[in-house]
């Protein structure tokens, strides 16, 4: 593995945003099932996303942040590839192009540091309604040929970002143990702070806790405002083990951001303030970045009110 990874209450790091939703609304792509890594096919799709990243590795730089790469590879997992004309040969093409971007930026921004890469693996349906509930077993199966196939192209970890149910979550982090990668499990939650099926945040990290503990490095949340959230945090294994957050500058419910014809990025200034307030709650936070409707306002906005409290933090 090639750079020092975030680690509960280590010093801070920066991740980007809504890659898709930026992407799409503000730089005028399109992205069919959010599917971001279908931009690899195109010489304006490489270069947009290198613009892309570009803008937050500056802001890590700026900051004097550490930075989590995170690349393309969402949904570039065998059922949505099949959905989107991928076979297994072009889809593991696809997943190794990804991260072989990355690494150019990394080198690219050698002041910038420490730069990780880190490949995004989605669910295997959507990241906001959990459909049919896979074992994991089943989850363990499906998702382990992504993940050997990141980890061999290069990736230092994988994060499993978006998981609507525990038992997906389980399975992927059986599956990164056996190949060796670390892991990060994220989870979407709803303006109840619980997840898509009502499990409640802290049941389901504790039960990934019971039995794969020592795959996963950290938790995080995303997908919600954290106003949909703060309460839930009130719980010592999660004050203990979430490390990262990627939350919406939106207030909106999935299901009326779904509806929405038009992007709602909320006020950059406002989501800073209220970040500032989860670093009281969460005292090993340590990633911070964005999801829908984010884009570099917001997260340059947490650098600068989040990124001096984590030094200070670890500095007392």
């Amino acid at each position: 593995m090639g750079s020092p990874l975030p680690r509960l209450g280590g010093p801070p790091f920066l991740i980007d945003g809504g890659l898709e939703t930026c992407l799409i609304f503000r730089d005028g792509f399109e992205i069919p099932s959010f599917a971001s890594f279908l931009l690899l096919d195109s010489v304006e799709g490489v270069a947009g996303l290198e613009t892309y990243y570009r803008r937050f590795l500056s802001i890590a730089r700026d900051h004097g942040a550490g930075f989590v790469l995170e690349a393309t590879t969402w949904r570039a997992s065998p059922d949505w590839g099949a959905t989107l004309g991928y076979d297994a040969e072009r889809l593991g093409e696809a997943n190794r192009r990804a991260i072989a971007i990355l690494a150019g930026l990394r080198e690219e921004h050698a002041d910038v540091g420490p730069v990780v890469i880190n490949a995004a693996i989605g669910p295997r349906g959507d990241g906001y309604d959990p459909g049919a509930i896979m074992t994991p077993q089943e989850a363990r199966d499906y998702h382990r040929w992504q993940l050997e196939c990141v980890a061999a192209a290069g990736a230092d970890m994988a994060t499993a970002p978006t998981m609507t149910t525990v038992e997906e979550a389980e399975g992927i982090a059986a599956a990164a143990r056996e190949v060796g990668i670390p892991l990060a499990v994220s989870f979407t939650v709803e303006t109840d702070g619980r997840l898509p099926t009502g499990m409640a945040l802290n049941e389901a990290v504790a039960r990934i806790e019971d039995r794969h503990s020592d795959a996963v490095a950290y938790y995080m949340i995303n997908c919600a405002h954290p106003s949909h959230f703060a309460d839930a945090l009130d719980d010592d294994l999660l004050r203990r083990r979430i490390g990262g957050i990627r939350a919406n500058a939106s207030k909106m419910s999935h299901a009326e951001l779904d509806e929405a014809d038009e992007l709602d990025d909320g006020n950059p200034q406002e989501l800073a303030s209220d970040y500032r307030g989860l670093l009281d709650a969460l005292p090993n936070l340590c990633v911070l970045g964005g999801c829908c409707g984010t884009d570099h306002r917001h997260v340059a906005a947490i650098a600068e009110v989040c990124v001096p409290a984590l030094r200070n933090r670890q500095a007392g």
